[in-house]
């Protein structure tokens, strides 16, 4: 794993930005897996703005987000699917039928689940990976005790992780109790991945990412596997870290 060290929650984000848009620019078909949650935002921000500067060409871009919720419709504010819509896609001249997000009111979300893995087998895994880091260190919703190689599953949130997203929500008990997300297999079927984190609570499990035991008491832990990992994480994120560990980015 690549760590780059940033100054804040905006160079991490305009880090991001600008290396997915050399992802986008350099290929003439790329397929990207996308993240939710508060840590992307400001990233998809960027990539509208160059998108109304640039009109940078999203024809050919592919994106499969890692999760979505169990039992919320599709326009639901607080789902993932509303959420990636209003921040990204309805911004930029993607494709409709380009955009593939788990579909959570399924009549059947293991059937779902299972289809959603063979349409990431199709294309032989994403050529990019968007990815937060919880508290807990869970990576899409692959929760602490999630085997490595699980693969697109449903899972009953942790719930810590379910506090950390009632912020988003009238109140905890609005908060859905399952997910559909993309496994920890899954994800390392991607040919690079771009892990962001931000913020003092992020800082235990960046620590036990890079130092601490493989575990799936730390389901990030699993990227040390990974042969194309670059986390971008700022001050904040990275102060439990040692100096030595660090590359700083300028």
């Amino acid at each position: 794993m690549k760590l780059v060290k940033v100054k804040s929650h905006e160079e991490m984000s305009v880090f991001a930005a600008n290396y997915i848009l050399d992802k986008v620019k350099s290929n003439s078909q790329v397929n990207l897996g996308l993240a939710t949650g508060g840590t992307p935002v400001r990233t998809y921000e960027l990539l509208v703005d160059d998108y109304r500067r640039n009109s940078t060409y999203y024809q050919n871009v592919y994106t499969y987000n890692l999760d979505e919720y169990v039992g919320i419709p599709i326009d639901h504010p607080n789902s993932y699917h509303a959420f990636m819509f209003e921040h990204l896609f309805n911004h930029i001249n993607i494709p409709e039928k380009n955009i593939h997000i788990p579909n959570g009111l399924s009549e059947d979300i293991y059937e779902e689940a299972h289809n959603y893995e063979t349409i990431i087998d199709g294309i032989g895994g994403v050529d990019l990976q968007l990815l937060g880091i919880g508290e807990n260190g869970h990576i899409g919703f692959n929760e602490p005790g999630t085997p490595f190689d699980r693969e697109t599953h449903i899972v009953t949130l942790t719930e810590s992780t379910r506090k950390a997203n009632s912020r988003y929500f009238e109140s905890l008990d609005h908060v859905p109790e399952r997910a559909i997300t993309m496994g920890i297999a899954s994800i390392l079927k991607s040919r690079g991945i771009l892990l962001l984190a931000s913020g003092e609570s992020k800082a235990e499990a960046i620590s036990q990412m890079f130092t601490g035991k493989s575990s799936i008491d730390c389901p990030a832990s699993v990227l040390k596997y990974h042969p194309n990992v670059v986390v971008v994480a700022d001050e904040q994120a990275v102060s439990k870290l040692k100096a030595a560990m660090i590359l700083s980015h300028s």
